[in-house]
């Protein structure tokens, strides 16, 4: 028996990468949604073949069988990861109050859908929250009983998400400079290597260095106090890294998780404050100053190779 359609919008955001996507849609198409939106990039130039790789990795949203309403916005030129996922989420809300949003490497387990759908209605009002994740990289680590935890991180493997939360996203980090001479960032992250490295990664953002535009989105968070949500198992896998990506070419211990079901009904965290073990674990595997030089290195490599 097919389950209920999924009332909540969901988002694909595709580009020249057929296999990936066939997947992830796959997933899409089980849930059902009422209502998808799909925004997709370009061609970039001197690029053989990838106009083609485009036009086969759109033409797998004309596999929609059930009742369902398609909104496209498809870039005919390159716009780069930045300046597309921006504008296309940008668009999105432009549609609907709130969406469920994968990329085209981000592969869901079928209880992620209902778990954005519900915690999206829970949290729909309350301006503490910024999202809902779907990527949880505790490897197995639990300290609450909860279904899912409060954290400062915007993880966005797989992601759900509010236009009232969106509105505050400031894409050209303008407000970074200012923060970052008035030591804000102190009072968000209390941890000095971590502080580093978050201060070399807006530094390069603002300049320029860095065509992304996630790290955007935690500061626009942070800058209004908000909180995000991450399951307490892991919902979304990247299946993504390899040669034909762009920032998750290398190999890592974050490709390919494994994914686990959601239990319902949800068990919610009885204390709305970032759960500061679950933070402390992240900081240190994700977002340490040996690693932000790391990252960047390879990111500004990425960024000369495909500009």
């Amino acid at each position: 028996m097919n389950p209920a359609p999924l009332d909540t919008p969901v988002v694909l955001l595709i580009f020249n990468r057929r296999e990936t996507t066939e997947r992830v849609f796959a997933e899409v198409a089980k849930a059902r949604p009422r209502k998808l939106l799909v925004v997709a990039d370009g061609p970039r130039a001197g690029r053989p073949g990838e106009a083609e790789k485009c036009t086969e990795t759109r033409a797998i949203i004309e596999r929609v069988d059930w009742q369902c309403e398609v909104l496209r916005n498809f870039s005919e030129s390159n716009l780069g990861c930045k300046n597309r996922l921006t504008s296309g989420i940008n668009w999105v809300f432009e549609q609907v109050p709130e969406a469920i949003f994968l990329e085209d490497d981000c592969l869901p387990h079928p209880t992620f859908f209902p778990f954005c759908e519900e915690l999206l209605n829970r949290y729909r009002h309350d301006q503490r929250v910024s999202q809902v994740g779907g990527a949880n990289f505790q490897f197995g680590r639990r300290r609450l009983e909860a279904s899912y935890y409060f954290s400062r991180y915007n993880h966005v493997w797989g992601w759900a998400s509010w236009r009232r939360a969106w509105q505050n996203y400031g894409g050209d980090v303008s407000i970074w400079p200012e923060m970052r001479a008035d030591g804000w960032l102190v009072g968000v992250i209390p941890d000095p290597g971590e502080r580093a490295y978050w201060t070399k990664v807006f530094d390069a953002v603002h300049r320029g260095e860095i065509d992304t535009w996630d790290y955007q989105w935690n500061l626009s968070s942070w800058a209004q106090g908000m909180v995000s949500i991450i399951p307490a198992v892991n919902l979304v896998s990247n299946i993504g890294f390899g040669s034909g990506a762009t920032h998750t070419r290398g190999a890592s211990i974050y490709a390919d998780m494994a994914l686990e079901s959601m239990q319902f009904p949800l068990r919610h965290p009885r204390v709305m404050l970032p759960d500061v073990g679950a933070d402390a674990y992240t900081a240190r595997t994700m977002f340490s100053e040996s690693i932000a030089r790391k990252a960047l290195r390879k990111l500004k490599a990425l960024w000369r190779l495909f500009a």
